[in-house]
């Protein structure tokens, strides 16, 4: 059987770990998935719930969420915020009050009070931000091998979740902040 979301978040985590630094992370949230998972009833029931979470893209997901932006919360301020549920973040411009939910991430600057949203759609296979009140998708996934995702011009385009796929949308986006400078 194809698990069609695993190939997209490998290939997503390839993309995303070459743009940024060397940081794995702790994965806190996939690893709280898992340890709630063992704590359940006895080894067979474990099995069942875990080839479940897995044909239904529940450990995709939660690796997804923690390869794109929690781990890169934790990289930034030393502790991921699921790791031990809400947490207030020190940042050089401020604080940050992350909160996790069903759906995604609430981000609110203790600053100025301004609230951007990180929210998951598992029907239509959609990552998105929400800031000032404008919902902006960032991607979805259209099957196992393709994704459409925000370009570099505002606009979007399908990308081919391979090497070659990968590589010229980082490409298109190094440049777009090459030239922005």
């Amino acid at each position: 059987m194809k698990k069609p979301y695993l190939k997209a978040g490998l290939i997503l985590t390839l993309g995303v770990s070459i743009l940024s630094t060397s940081c794995i992370g702790s994965f806190a949230l996939t690893n709280k998935l898992m340890t709630w998972n063992k704590g359940v009833s006895n080894k067979f029931v474990n099995e069942l719930i875990f080839f479940a979470f897995w044909v239904l893209p529940v450990y995709e997901v939660t690796a997804l969420a923690d390869v794109i932006v929690l781990n890169s919360i934790e990289f930034w301020s030393g502790e991921n915020p699921v790791a031990a549920g809400t947490k207030v973040i020190e940042g050089n411009d401020g604080r940050y009050l992350v909160e996790a939910d069903e759906t995604g991430y609430t981000i609110t600057s203790e600053n100025d009070g301004s609230i951007v949203r990180l929210d998951f759609t598992p029907e239509t296979q959609t990552w998105s931000v929400t800031a000032n009140d404008v919902t902006t998708p960032l991607f979805s996934f259209i099957d196992d091998s393709h994704i459409s995702i925000i370009g570099a011009d505002g606009s979007y385009r399908t990308v081919e979740l391979d090497a070659r796929g990968v590589m010229a949308y980082q490409n298109e986006i190094i440049e777009a902040s090459l030239a922005a400078r």
